[in-house]
């Protein structure tokens, strides 16, 4: 089986955007604001040579290629969010019963969901910012995690359980990603 001897990933750092390395913690900084994480796989080496960050691995294995790929979508990811930022739009969709939803610090409140009497909630993870305007549900942030996860969290505390889907299709729904 022939092994490759290192892989090398670069990722351009764009005008305006900070990028600070120090052990394994990434810092990106942009005009919309700064993300850190850290990345604890022991084989992938980040540092930044010139106006690049560079991910290296020696004698891979197949772990250590998926780590390399991850990490690098990863610093991307978070190079976009404080460039560009992530905004994805949900859509209040009700048949009967007219659902209130509101927002509360850091949770979203469902109130008369299909009728029910109380309250349904739903986490605002992390940095994501929840805007409710009408019918529509607009999700924004720099983390593209957390502006993920609070629109699953949304999506999951609008399900219906033990009853027909075709018939009862109440709930908040994602119509795009922006």
């Amino acid at each position: 089986m022939v092994v490759a001897a290192a892989i090398r990933e670069e990722i351009e750092i764009p005008e305006g955007v900070e990028v600070i390395i120090n052990n394994n913690e990434v810092t990106v900084k942009g005009p919309n604001g700064e993300d850190s994480r850290k990345f604890t796989y022991p084989n992938v080496d980040i540092t930044e040579v010139e106006n690049n960050v560079v991910l290296e691995t020696s004698f891979p294995r197949k772990k250590d290629k998926a780590m390399i790929g991850t990490t690098k979508a990863h610093i991307s990811n978070m190079i976009t969010g404080v460039t560009d930022g992530f905004e994805y739009h949900m859509k209040i969709v009700f048949a009967h019963f007219p659902m209130t939803v509101k927002v509360n610090k850091d949770v979203v409140v469902i109130d008369n969901f299909l009728g029910e009497r109380h309250p349904r909630t739903a986490k605002v993870v992390g940095s994501a910012k929840v805007v409710v305007k009408g019918d529509e549900v607009t999700i924004t942030g720099i983390n593209k995690e957390h502006v993920g996860q609070t629109m699953a969290n949304l999506e999951q505390a609008t399900k219906i359980k033990g009853r027909d889907p075709r018939v009862f299709q109440d709930g908040i729904y994602l119509i795009s990603k922006e």
